[in-house]
């Protein structure tokens, strides 16, 4: 029954990150918001949408390492796993001026966050509460940096996208409740940490979407779409969710992530702006990431 849990809520959470995507991605359109703005705000934050519902349902039954391995294992992949399979596909262009302002910004908050969840062995309501003041001040300095871009076109009705966005929402809360009891049970199950479930079953699940809208892109040479939607969530996951969660029930960290998962975290974000210093993410680049991802999964286990 665990497994079965956790393949519904895997499929939920691919299906409504789908549609949520799908549906602010049309009604951002409809405001002139630019391909850069949608995909590190909006298609960021909409494809984070299981990582926040599956954290927020862990800390609510009381598993704070499945909450903290979620985020932190999604970041992770996302770095590793979905810019190495994007870039194996086509490969990424990284204009300097992305690098700099959305690489480094990238670098900073990884780094303050993992420094503030490792000294502190966790996150309380006053660290949440400042991570979300971070979070709101990131956002308002891109849409602000990035409204002159070029807008997409989104022929999608504004009535049909809310309530395409509606219904992926719903399909993401139900998904994150089945990830998260058949997650726990497995965990309990086969003796395994649910540190280690959340860094890896459940964080490349709840990564699902983030895979499928960056593949979706890097084939359709929107790869300034890929790029910034990885940026985006991985922003939105250590600021928003991790704060929302921290807020809403403090978490405390197992030491393993100071050790391990946390600077992994931390390396990750450096390898991926070594690659795309030269303003591409190269297949061979691309791989190398994969084979690096690969690397942590084998330590983990």
């Amino acid at each position: 029954m665990d497994f079965a849990f956790v393949a519904a809520g895997l499929l939920l959470l691919l299906m409504g990150g789908g549609w949520l995507v799908s549906g602010a991605v049309a009604v951002a359109a409809r405001l002139g918001l630019s391909p850069l703005v949608i995909g590190v705000t909006l298609v960021g934050m909409g494809t984070s949408a299981p990582e926040l519902l599956t954290s927020l349902r862990a800390a609510h039954v009381g598993a704070p390492d499945l909450a903290l391995g979620n985020v932190v294992g999604s970041n992770i992949a996302n770095i590793l796993l979905i810019l190495g399979v994007a870039a194996v596909i086509a490969p990424i262009a990284v204009p300097r001026a992305v690098w700099r302002r959305d690489g480094l910004v990238l670098l900073a908050v990884t780094l303050a966050g993992a420094l503030w969840l490792g000294v502190a062995a966790g996150l309380g309501r006053f660290g949440g509460a400042v991570f979300l003041a971070v979070f709101a001040a990131w956002m308002v300095w891109q849409i602000r940096e990035g409204g002159d871009d070029e807008a997409v076109d989104q022929a999608l009705p504004l009535g049909r996208a809310l309530a395409l966005a509606g219904v992926g929402l719903a399909a993401l809360m139900l998904g994150a409740d089945l990830l998260v009891r058949g997650g726990t049970g497995l965990a309990r199950a086969f003796g395994i940490s649910e540190a280690v479930i959340g860094l890896t079953v459940v964080a490349v699940g709840t990564s699902l979407p983030e895979l499928a809208t960056s593949v979706m892109a890097a084939r359709r040479g929107r790869s300034d779409l890929a790029l910034g939607n990885v940026l985006g969530s991985n922003v939105f996951n250590l600021l928003f969710i991790l704060g929302t969660t921290a807020v809403y029930a403090p978490l405390a960290a197992a030491p393993r992530f100071a050790q391990v998962d946390l600077p992994v975290m931390a390396a990750a974000v450096v390898a991926m702006l070594v690659v795309a210093f030269g303003g591409r993410i190269g297949r061979w680049a691309g791989a190398a990431l994969l084979v690096l991802y690969g690397l942590y999964l084998w330590a983990v286990f």
